[in-house]
């Protein structure tokens, strides 16, 4: 266990730890109001959590999901990979003001020249006039044999894609989870590492998240984790190519991960602990513009607190946390259709943050 690890360690409690939020009946009530097949949920005020589950893992399998179960989080990974290089910048490995030209221009063909003076800032905001993503035909191609599942080659491919297309408007907020991807790539080619190894490097093992990885979770011959689920078929998907977003998209959301893995998390974007990253990182990555509800990963959703929904239309998950208190929540279901799923979220985030 590291020494944040020990820092952030939480107190489970079986019982509510906060009057605003009940773990266990937001999942009963969750379950019974959305059909999704599993959810889960936990809390961290003061240090203890409390954490509940119910539903199962497929609604073709009588197997139920448990409070250690991992989950996909799809787009708040996002906040990781700002995490990661604010804890890449500060260990002086790359800078917050690379450009796309100067760490890319080499390696993608035809780059145009609207792109070549991006910042990391530019690119996590979503104000970089990067498209929101590659087409349904070149997602599908990615799919296919064309490409290496070498991350190193398959990122750069995804970027070639985007930034040789006229860019958008500039300074506009325009949600792109290509921008993230062009952001990984832009890390792999300054580090030489993959946005997976980074990641594991320097954010999943500092903060002792053992359960984090990457893809769908669980394995293809036993339903040892929950699966997601086909949005108009309501399907469990098995985990491989077809249950996640292509891998290259990694940087934008393609992490799973347990509720107390990522409360640990949360909690360490709470508290903003200077051992971690420095109070102006810290203060980077959580504050939005004056123009916009956006900072670096997180939605600005009131100025009390920062979230982030995330969803690969298998799964849907919602994290927020009151930067600077210590007080988080998370919530996860194997299941993204109807809005109740993310309604039902949404009050629950709120229940507990705006109290």
């Amino acid at each position: 266990m590291t020494w944040l690890h020990r820092l952030l360690a939480l107190t489970l409690s079986a019982t509510p730890v906060s009057a605003e939020f009940d773990p266990q009946a937001w999942v009963d009530q969750t379950l019974a109001e959305t059909g999704a097949p599993g959810v889960a949920a936990g809390v961290v005020v003061d240090g203890q959590i409390s954490i509940a589950a119910g539903g199962l893992r497929s609604n073709r399998d009588d197997v139920p999901v448990t409070r250690d179960d991992l989950w996909h989080i799809g787009s708040i990974t996002k906040s990781m990979t700002g995490t990661l290089i604010a804890r890449l910048a500060e260990a002086g490995m790359i800078r917050w003001d690379d450009t796309v030209g100067a760490v890319l221009g080499e390696v993608i063909e035809d780059l145009h020249p609207g792109y070549a003076d991006l910042t990391y800032a530019d690119l996590l905001t979503h104000r970089s006039g990067i498209r929101p993503n590659i087409t349904i035909r070149q997602t599908r191609a990615m799919l296919g044999s064309i490409t290496s599942r070498d991350m190193m080659v398959d990122r750069i491919a995804y970027a070639q894609l985007v930034l040789t297309k006229a860019p958008g408007e500039r300074g506009k907020f325009t949600y792109s989870n290509a921008a993230y991807v062009v952001a990984g790539a832009m890390l792999q080619q300054s580090t030489g590492q993959t946005w997976e190894a980074l990641m594991q490097d320097h954010v999943f093992d500092p903060l002792g998240l053992t359960s984090a990885g990457f893809g769908a979770p669980g394995t293809t011959d036993a339903i040892d984790q929950p699966r997601g689920h086909s949005l108009f078929l309501r399907r469990p998907m098995t985990p491989g190519p077809t249950a996640d977003n292509v891998p290259a998209l990694g940087p934008a959301g393609t992490v799973h991960i347990s509720v107390a893995d990522m409360l640990t998390y949360l909690r360490a974007h709470a508290l903003r602990d200077p051992r971690f990253l420095t109070e102006d990182s810290w203060a980077r990555l959580h504050s939005a513009g004056q123009d916009a509800d956006y900072a670096m990963g997180w939605v600005a959703a009131s100025p009390d607190w920062r979230g982030h929904d995330g969803s690969n239309t298998m799964w849907y998950a919602t994290a927020a946390f009151v930067p600077g208190g210590d007080k988080a929540v998370f919530m996860a279901a194997n299941f993204a259709g109807l809005s109740r799923v993310a309604a039902a979220m949404q009050r629950g985030a709120q229940a507990l943050l705006e109290d």
